[in-house]
C-alpha cells in the first residue's frame, strides 16, 4: 500500500510561494532530486501542475542539475485532479471525477510514496483523511501573504521527526494524530 505525502515549500509565516521564497541552495536542491527519484508518483492540482509542466521541455540553459531533474520529473507517474485542463504531458493522467475513489484506488494500488503537491488538493485530501504523512519545509523568509500550506481547518497532527536539509531549510515531518 502507497504512503500519500504531502510536502511543499513554505516560509516561516506558512505560505506557499516557491517564486518569493527563492531559489533553492544546492544542498536542498539534492535532497529534492533524491526525494524525487524514491517516488511511486505525484498528486497535483491543477495550478501546480501547471507550475511543473515548466520541467516538460528541455531548456539548452539549464545545469546538469536541472536536466537530470526534469527527466526524472518526466519518468514518473502524476495525477492531475482538474475539471478544467484537457490535456496533460508524458506520464500524467487526468482525475476529473471522484477523486477520493481515484486516490484510495492508488494507495491500494500503488507501492511506496505518492507525494501531493497543492495546497487547496491537500486540503481536500486532508479532509477526506487520505493524507498519511504532512512535510513542511521551512525557509527563513518571511511573506506576510500567499497561499497558505493548509488551506483549510488545520488537523490534528503530530510530529515524528525534524531534519535540517542545507544551512537554513528545516523539514518538519507530521502524521495525523
Amino acid at each position: 500500500m502507497a504512503k500519500l505525502v504531502y510536502a511543499l515549500n513554505q516560509s516561516l509565516d506558512g505560505y506557499v510561494d516557491h517564486l518569493a521564497i527563492g531559489r533553492p541552495s544546492p544542498a536542498v536542491s539534492r535532497h529534492f532530486m533524491e526525494h524525487a527519484r524514491d517516488l511511486t508518483g505525484s498528486v497535483y492540482g491543477r495550478r501546480m501542475y501547471e507550475v511543473m509542466r515548466y520541467w516538460d521541455k528541455e531548456d539548452a540553459d539549464w545545469d546538469t542539475e536541472e536536466h537530470e531533474f526534469a527527466g526524472v520529473w518526466r519518468s514518473q507517474p502524476k495525477w492531475v485532479v482538474s475539471r478544467t485542463l484537457k490535456s496533460v504531458g508524458p506520464n500524467a493522467t487526468i482525475v476529473e471525477d471522484d477523486i477520493e475513489a481515484v486516490i484510495r484506488g492508488l494507495k491500494a494500488q500503488q507501492v511506496g510514496e505518492i507525494e501531493v503537491a497543492g495546497p487547496d488538493l491537500a486540503g481536500s485530501l486532508t479532509n477526506l483523511g487520505l493524507i498519511d504523512e504532512y512535510r513542511l519545509y521551512l525557509h527563513p523568509v518571511v511573506l506576510g501573504r500567499g497561499t497558505p500550506f493548509f488551506t483549510g481547518p488545520r488537523p490534528p497532527l503530530r510530529l515524528v521527526s525534524s531534519d535540517r536539509i542545507g544551512e537554513d531549510v528545516i523539514r518538519l515531518t507530521y502524521v495525523p494524530a
